[in-house]
C-alpha cells in the first residue's frame, strides 16, 4: 500500500470508507463481518478510517472503537464527521455546545482521546459561512480533542466556501469517472496549491462502478440505494452519483466499451481517482473482507494511460454530466 501526505501525516491512498458499518442505510452488516472487514483493509496495509458520528446512530463508531482495542491504535488515522445525528437536530446541532457533545460522543464510542480529522458532515451552505462553527472547531483542537478539522461537502461551491477558512484541514468531495466536476471545475488544483487534503468518497458510485448491477438487482429496504434514489431522504448525488439507477446502468454499458478488460472495472475506476494528484485518498466502502482486500490492491496498479484519461472526460461531459441530478 502507497501512502500519500495528508499535511504532516502519511495515509494510505487507499483507505475505508464505513458507512457501511452502520447498518442501516447498506443494508444489515453483523458485528463480525464488520470486523472481520475492517481487520482486512488493515491487512491490506489501509490506515485510513473515515466515519460519522450518524452512522447507525454511532453503530459504525463504536465497531471502529472495538477493532482498535483489537488491533491497536497507533497506525491508523481515525476521522469522523458531526452535524446530522437527529439530536438534538438541525439547528441546534450547529451552536457550540452541541458540537462539543457530538463531538466528545464520538470520542468515547471510539475509545480514543483525539480524533486525527473531524469533519462538518454535509451542512448547509449557510452554516458552512458561520465563523462561530469554525471557531469552536478551532478551540477544541486547542484543547487536544482534535488535531485537525475539515468538510465533508455536496458541491464545489461549498467546497470554495470552506476554503476561506485558512486552516481547514481537508474536504471530502464526491469524485469518480461519473462525477468529474471537482478536477474539471479546477477545485482540485486550488486544494493542492493551498495544501488541503482531498478525501475522496464514492468513488465507486455507490456500486455503479462495480460493473455488476442489472435491472434485475434489487437492495433492502434499510439501503440508500433503495430509498433515496430521487434524494427522498438526503442528497440525490450521495446514490448513485446522482444518476438515476437504469440511465447509470446504461452509461456503466458505455463506458465498458472504453476501458480495458483488465484491471477489473472496479480496480480502474480507483486508480482513475488516485491518478489525480491532489487526491490524498480515496474511500471505497466494502461489505465483505475480500471487497475490503480488492479495494487496496487499487494502489498497486500503474497510473492510466493518457488517452484513457481523455475518453474518460470526454465521455463524462458528453454523455454523463448532463444526466446527473443535483449539486456538483
Amino acid at each position: 500500500m502507497k501512502t500519500r501526505p495528508f499535511g504532516d501525516i502519511p495515509v494510505s491512498e487507499v483507505g475505508l470508507g464505513c458507512w457501511q458499518l452502520g447498518g442501516d442505510q447498506w443494508g444489515d452488516m453483523d458485528d463480525s463481518t464488520a470486523l472481520a472487514v475492517l481487520h482486512a483493509a488493515a491487512d491490506a496495509g489501509v490506515t485510513f478510517l473515515d466515519t460519522a458520528d450518524v452512522y447507525g446512530l454511532g453503530r459504525s463508531e463504536m465497531l471502529i472503537g472495538r477493532f482498535l482495542k483489537e488491533r491497536g491504535r497507533k497506525g491508523f488515522f481515525i476521522a469522523s464527521k458531526f452535524g446530522r445525528f437527529p439530536t438534538p437536530g438541525w439547528p441546534a446541532n450547529f451552536s457550540p455546545a452541541v458540537i462539543r457533545q457530538h463531538i466528545e460522543a464520538s470520542l468515547q464510542r471510539l475509545g480514543i482521546d483525539r480524533l486525527d480529522l473531524i469533519q462538518l458532515h454535509c451542512l448547509p451552505r449557510e452554516q458552512l459561512r458561520r465563523d462561530e462553527l469554525w471557531h469552536t472547531l478551532r478551540q477544541l483542537q486547542q484543547e487536544g480533542k482534535i488535531a485537525r478539522f475539515g468538510a465533508s461537502v455536496e458541491s464545489v461551491a461549498e467546497a470554495d466556501d470552506c476554503l476561506q477558512q485558512p486552516d481547514c484541514a481537508s474536504l471530502q468531495i464526491i469524485f469518480n469517472i461519473f462525477r468529474q466536476t471537482p478536477a474539471l471545475s479546477g477545485l482540485l488544483e486550488r486544494c493542492q496549491q493551498r495544501g488541503v487534503a482531498i478525501i475522496v468518497r464514492l468513488p465507486l458510485a455507490s456500486g455503479l462502478l462495480g460493473g455488476r448491477y442489472t435491472v434485475q438487482t434489487t437492495f433492502p429496504p434499510n439501503d440508500h440505494r433503495y430509498f433515496n434514489r430521487n434524494g427522498e431522504r438526503f442528497n440525490v448525488g450521495e446514490t448513485f452519483a446522482g444518476l438515476g439507477f437504469e440511465k447509470g446502468l446504461e452509461l456503466v454499458e458505455q463506458l465498458k466499451t472504453l476501458v480495458p478488460a483488465e484491471p477489473p472495472l472496479p480496480l480502474l475506476a480507483l486508480r482513475w481517482c488516485l491518478d489525480h494528484s491532489a487526491v490524498t485518498t480515496v474511500i471505497p466502502g466494502a461489505r465483505r473482507p475480500e471487497q475490503a482486500r480488492l479495494n487496496a490492491s487499487a494502489s498497486d496498479l500503474p497510473p492510466l494511460p493518457m488517452d484513457l484519461h481523455q475518453r474518460l472526460r470526454e465521455f463524462f461531459l458528453q454523455q454523463v454530466k448532463p444526466c446527473i441530478r443535483g449539486p456538483d
